[in-house]
């Protein structure tokens, strides 16, 4: 009796939680465009969605952002890590403290900070401003994705591949990236999923005629929900769980891999 409770009070909170994204799902297919009624199932919606142009550009701009602002991300990411993991027992904690900073801080209040840091620098807020801040809030999650592959690393096969005749970079290559390669991935699909999930520090670090689908979507709700919204918003959420899935699966093997 007791795990059929549990499991239905999972159910009703998994429920909550979704439902709204169901409904909205479900009115993607609705000929009409009234909420209320159903018009019976269409696809036009999808179809008007990739004939609006500035959906189109808001996609390009997402893409774009979010694509090269995990790698760059990434790879600053993984020599941070990497630099972090070779330092002295205090400095590694004061400068992990300082990593989850951005993590645990709010969005309004790094997204107003870097605004004001490229006013301040006279930076033209664009779609260089907006890539910026996307690598500064993606950078500290792959520190925190990588870390754990270099703690399960032996530190003896770095030693051991210089005792062998290897260069310091050769050995870094062939030894080290290899074995916290997994983390790498983690990081990099983290951030990928973050760029394109990100709302409030794209607000405040864009410039005009450059935005993502989550500013995009803002502007169109503001004049009513437009059907375009709801195929929009279908697609968006199909790929941010399908990365999701992705990250979890990576975890999960990981944490299978670390226990053997």
């Amino acid at each position: 009796m007791v795990k059929v409770v549990k499991r239905l009070y999972t159910f009703l909170i998994y429920l909550f939680l979704y439902a709204p994204i169901l409904i909205l799902m479900f009115f993607s297919f609705n000929k009409s465009r009234f909420r209320g009624n159903w018009g019976g199932f269409t696809l036009k919606w999808y179809k008007a969605l990739f004939q609006d142009a500035q959906i189109m550009s808001s996609l390009y701009y997402t893409i774009s952002i979010a694509i090269i602002s995990s790698i760059v991300a990434t790879v600053i990411g993984t020599a941070a890590a990497i630099g972090i993991y070779k330092m002295d027992r205090k400095m590694k904690n004061l400068i992990l403290n300082l990593t989850y900073i951005p993590v645990l801080n709010a969005d309004i209040v790094t997204g107003v900070s870097l605004m004001i840091l490229f006013i301040f620098i006279k930076l033209p807020l664009g779609f260089l401003s907006l890539l910026i801040a996307h690598i500064t809030f993606n950078i500290p999650y792959v520190i925190l994705s990588v870390l754990p592959k270099l703690r399960q690393l032996d530190n003896n096969i770095y030693e051991a591949a210089l005792d062998l005749g290897a260069t310091p970079g050769y050995a870094m290559r062939k030894v080290i990236l290899p074995e916290i390669m997994p983390g790498i991935i983690t990081g990099a699909l983290l951030s990928f999923t973050l760029s394109i999930d990100d709302f409030v520090i794209s607000f405040f670090t864009t410039g005009s005629g450059v935005s993502n689908l989550s500013i995009t979507i803002y502007s169109m709700a503001r004049r009513g929900i437009n059907p375009k919204i709801n195929a929009l918003s279908t697609l968006m959420f199909i790929a941010v769980l399908s990365l999701l899935f992705v990250i979890n699966m990576r975890w999960n093997k990981n944490e299978k891999e670390s226990v053997q």
